[in-house]
This record gives C-alpha cells, structure tokens and sequence, in this order.
C-alpha cells in the first residue's frame, strides 16, 4: 500500500476541499429581525421565495433545496419562551424549514404543519441568533410565508376551524 506523498498532504494542508453548503455568516436575503418575548403583532410573518440550488447536508437535516445564504437571520431575546417557526407556502408547493440555532445545532422539518408546510419548535429557546432557510422539496422555487410565533399555529388553527363551524350552524 502506497503512502500519500509529503507534496499532496502540503497541497490539501494548503488548499483544503470545501464542502457547499449553508453560510451562517452570509447576509440574509431577506434581511435581518429582532424579537423579544411578548412581541407583537404575533406571528411576525414575511413573503419570500423558497428553495435554492444547494441540498443541505446536516444529519438529518439532508433534503429539499435551499440557498446558500439564509433567507432570514432572527435575533430572539425570548426569556426562555417557546418558538415556533414555520412556513406556509403558495398553491400546494412542498417547502422545507431549515434553521441554524445559537449553539450551532440544525434543525429542519418537511410536513410538520401539514400535508406541505413545515414547522420547527424550540422549547425553552435560547436568546441568540437563528439563521432560518426556508427550502423546497423540489429544485423549483415558489412563494410562502414564513412566520415566526410564541403561539403554537396548529392549536390555534384548530380552534379556528371548530369556531368556524359552530358560526356556519
């Protein structure tokens, strides 16, 4: 077995391979917010396009398409509350959440909010910064809204729909 020359270690050493994927220290595409606890009007929500050309590769977080850049950086001086973050998408579209957490962990979500939206909750979140993605199933781009909530939407959407049909009786 051949040993790795001194000259291409150096060279690696040099000039190391890297990886695409999400920059954390890129500006955010769609700008940059801060809430704290208590923040109204709540959901905070912005129109943007999802997807992008990279497939994210973080553990379990390795589907769907995003960008390089995050779409949105969130400065959360929560307390310790629960966040909620999650997307509602355009026409049907299959959108992906991906989100970079203060001490550097992913997380990310498909369905979660319902047959094509995703939705992330961090209980007890940490004040700090999150870079937020919102993604694609597919390679094609489409619009959806993100919201950001101290409120859980799916609780809140149910009791929407059963006064919704206490009204219609």
């Amino acid at each position: 077995m051949r040993k790795p020359s001194l000259l291409i270690a150096l060279i690696y050493a040099v000039f190391p391979l890297s990886a695409v994927g999400q920059s954390i220290s890129a500006e955010a595409a769609y700008g940059d917010i801060a809430l704290s606890a208590g923040f109204t009007p709540d959901p905070w929500a912005k129109h943007l396009t999802a997807g992008g050309s990279i497939s994210p590769d973080h553990g379990s977080c390795s589907y769907g398409y995003v960008a390089n850049a995050p779409d949105i950086e969130l400065t959360w001086d929560g307390g310790g509350s629960t966040l909620y973050i999650y997307v509602m998408s355009k026409g049907g579209a299959d959108a992906t959440l991906l989100v970079n957490t203060p001490d550097g962990s992913w997380a990310c979500d498909d369905d979660g909010f319902g047959d094509t939206d995703p939705i992330i909750q961090i209980a007890k979140a940490p004040s700090g910064v999150y870079d937020i993605w919102v993604g694609t199933y597919s390679s094609s781009t489409f619009g959806a809204t993100l919201f950001v909530s101290e409120l859980d939407p799916r609780s809140a959407l149910g009791s929407f729909f059963e006064d919704a049909e206490v009204i219609r009786r």
